[in-house]
């Protein structure tokens, strides 16, 4: 500062004629000091000026500090009634950006409102979803980390734990801090806090040797000597946090070289300095006492440029070029009000730049603006805030172990939705000397094909993975919701993709459909068998007594039975579909009619045997012959019905099973099979009953006994078939039909049939009419 007011004296062209002089009070960072010095500003308090006489009033007009938010605010508090304009190169607090509370307060700082958004978008760029926060005790510390916390919760981030460093050391506390960050999981800190704050903590954390954590750093400490050192590297390396832009100022060096304490005797800071530089005292040899005794003689001849300390580095100016533009500031303030320009008062007379009200130079301060010498256009918003503007600064390691502030970026608040203009990721070393980013997650990335479930009580981050439920997936990692497969697919096992479902029907590649048309081919062969042996012997008593036209029409029906049931199997179609359910129908009531008619050929038999009993005229083959076709045509005319009004055709169902699909026939009219199914229920049971009761007719060979034992199986086949066809959907249910059909057409062409070839093949001298017709006692 004293720098800066010494060159704006020298400067001809800004504020020419006129001498700045200033008072320095030194707040030590407490709010008493600050107060002190507020009221000593207001006041008036004389302070000894080196001897120099100053033109003007005692009253200061305006302020450079403070460099605490807290500190600040104090000052405006009281100095803010009498206008007093405050000028602050390191109070960055957002709450201080109220203009209706603190109006008269500018800063070179940019303020933390735009840091909180800027270290939230550096966090959710890096992927850490899961962070710990310490604060500072104090207005900066809790305010920049509430603002953090809102920021990067908007961003999907979750906060571990937040911790305050007491303003008063508190040992207890520093170590229960320091407990929370070695318990918690999260792997990156975020700390809001100044030096003087962050070091009792960074201490405890260096000597108990915590390290894996990735430190992010506010512009407080992060170019910090103080925290920057060999000792703390251990814990700290690959530190990245926001800075302040560093800036050149020419000359200043060798300004801070001309400190000698033999220039200002009364000065006790350049004493100190020179003291702590070389190792010296000042203190006559007789009373040097305790650690000073060791030291030697100061004696002047001392060289500071031949030293190379954190007083004469001034290759990391942020703080110090805060001030620098903090004092131009004013200066050009105060040129425009001695220039006259846009004059506030309403008498439009100009404001005399030895005795002015600071209310005035408060109007000037609003409308300053200027370009320093590094090109940077410096000018205050409605707030009093500067364009918020940083640097990114990454800890590296040089190799004699100490810390190198390495720039990797810049954050612009005006540029951008996240306001990075540039940032260097490969030039990033982090903790540990790693190169690649650090994880701090609460838990792992979900994977595709499950989604994020939250858990009662817990924070979103910490979510669990839990699979995509039937029929679901999800193809992107951490999904909140799984998405449905269309009704044609179905997931993968990884549930991260839905492919075709798989078309399930019968085929003739499945070892069940294999058996089954085997099964078919055999009926029908056997059939064939039976009607070759039976024409080779329709001549015999046997076939010609059980009427052979009505045989070998059953023969025939049984054979349709037999091949219908190919019908069933394969992939269904229009036509498959068409003549499945009409050749079973009418095929199964041809061969009842024939069952039928045959059990009343018996009874007929029996009837013309009897005295007074001629019906054999009345039912005659003919007569036989048509009823056949009579029962047959009935079923044709529901088949054809059936066929017009409710066609059965191919669908894909969904609804059976979720994870394939089945190919079947739709019946198109379920009223219309029961019709089907019930005529040939009637049909098998008027057959069962009449046998039954023609049964035990007085006969060698008499065919109404295995009638009764062939409608015995047919019925209960179907009957065990309804409950079995209702419970088995898909192929296993076409397969049930089909076994049904099989089944009964071998028990009827087994039971009616094979008794007859037993006796033509096997026992020829059986096939007698005389034998046939014979009478025993027992049946008189």
């Amino acid at each position: 500062m004293i720098f800066a007011i010494r060159e704006v004296n020298k400067d001809s062209t800004l504020l020419p004629s006129v001498k700045l002089g200033y008072r320095i009070y030194d707040t030590c960072a407490t709010h008493s000091q600050s107060l002190r010095a507020a009221l000593a500003s207001t006041t008036g308090e004389a302070e000894e000026m080196d001897g120099h006489a100053c033109e003007g009033s005692a009253f200061i007009p305006v302020i450079v500090g403070d460099s605490g938010s807290t500190q600040s605010m104090i000052m405006q508090r009281i100095l803010g009634p009498f206008r007093v304009p405050m000028v602050s190169y390191f109070a960055s607090c957002a709450c201080l950006s109220r203009r209706n509370e603190f109006p008269a307060f500018f800063r070179t700082m940019p303020s933390d409102a735009h840091q909180a958004r800027g270290l939230a978008q550096l966090v959710h760029r890096f992927g850490w979803t899961w962070v710990g926060l310490v604060a500072g005790g104090d207005d900066y510390g809790r305010n920049g980390i509430q603002a953090f916390s809102e920021q990067v919760r908007r961003l999907g981030v979750c906060i571990a734990f937040t911790e305050v460093i007491p303003k008063v050391y508190s040992r207890q506390k520093i170590l229960q801090i320091t407990e929370a960050i070695k318990a918690s999981t999260a792997r990156v800190i975020v700390m809001f806090a100044i030096e003087g704050d962050a070091y009792p903590l960074i201490r405890e954390i260096v000597k108990q040797n915590i390290t894996g954590r990735q430190w992010i750093a506010s512009e407080a400490w992060v170019t910090s000597a103080l925290m920057a050192t060999r000792e703390n590297l251990l814990s700290l390396s690959g530190t990245i946090g926001f800075a302040i832009h560093r800036g050149e100022i020419p000359g200043l060096r060798d300004f801070l070289l001309e400190a000698h304490p033999f220039k200002t005797p009364n000065n006790i800071f350049v004493k100190e300095l020179w003291e702590t530089t070389f190792e010296c005292s000042f203190t006559t040899p007789g009373s040097i006492k305790g650690n000073n005794a060791s030291h030697s003689q100061c004696t002047g001849s001392e060289d500071l440029n031949r030293m190379y300390n954190i007083y004469s580095d001034v290759s990391q100016l942020r703080v110090s070029y805060n001030v620098y533009k903090a004092v131009y500031a004013i200066a050009h303030a105060l040129h425009n009000l001695n220039s006259c320009k846009n004059d506030p008062a309403l008498n439009r007379t100009c404001a005399n730049i030895f005795k002015f009200e600071p209310w005035q130079l408060l109007h000037y301060l609003k409308e300053v603006n200027y370009t320093t010498n590094l090109g940077e256009d410096i000018h205050f918003d409605e707030n009093g805030d500067p364009l918020a503007s940083y640097d990114i600064i990454n800890w590296q390691r040089k190799a004699d172990g100490s810390v190198k502030y390495v720039h990797v970026g810049r954050f612009d608040a005006a540029s951008g939705l996240d306001g990075f203009t540039q940032i260097k990721v490969e030039n990033i070393v982090w903790h540990g000397g790693q190169t690649s980013v650090l994880r701090s997650v609460c838990m792992d990335s979900c994977p595709p094909g499950t989604r994020k479930t939250v858990p009662k009580g817990q924070p979103v981050c910490c979510s669990e993975c839990s699979q995509c439920p039937d029929g679901e997936i999800s193809n992107d990692t951490d999904s909140l919701n799984c998405v449905p497969c269309s009704p044609e697919d179905w997931p993968n096992h990884l549930r991260n993709e839905c492919i075709p479902k798989p078309i399930e029907y019968l085929s003739l590649e499945d070892t069940l459909g294999i058996t089954l048309t085997t099964v078919s081919l055999l009926g029908t062969a056997s059939v064939v068998t039976v009607a070759g042996v039976v024409w080779y012997y329709r001549r015999t008593p046997i076939v010609r007594a059980n009427n052979s036209v009505l045989s070998f029409l059953l023969l025939f029906s049984l054979a349709l039975c037999f091949l219908c049931s190919l019908a069933f199997i394969g992939e269904p179609s229009t036509w498959s579909c068409r003549l499945r359910h009409t050749m079973f129908g009418v095929s199964s009531v041809l061969c009842l009619s024939c069952v039928l008619a045959k059990t009343l050929v018996v009874l007929v038999a029996f009837k013309t045997t009897l005295p007074g009993h001629n019906l054999t005229k009345w039912f005659g083959t003919l007569q036989q012959i048509l009823s056949v076709l009579l029962c047959t045509a009935i079923q044709m005319v529901t088949c054809l019905l059936w066929l017009l009004l409710a066609t059965p055709f191919p669908v894909k169902q969904t609804k059976y099973y979720k994870e394939k699909i089945i190919y079947e026939c739709d019946l198109g009219s379920v009223a219309a099979f029961c019709c089907e199914l019930g005529y040939i229920g009637l049909l098998s049971c008027a057959s069962f009953v009449l046998a039954f009761l023609a049964r035990k007719l007085p006969d060698n060979f008499n065919e109404a006994k295995f009638i009764t034992f062939s409608m015995l199986i047919f019925c209960a086949v179907w009957l065990a078939f309804i409950p079995a066809y209702t419970s088995s959907p898909g192929k296993y249910a076409v397969a049930v039909e089909i076994f049904a059909i099989l089944a009964s057409s071998f028990g009827v062409l087994i039971c009616i049939f094979v008794p007859k070839c037993y006796i033509i093949l096997l026992k020829p001298e059986q096939n007698t009419k005389k034998h046939l017709m014979g009478r025993t006692v027992q049946h008189i």
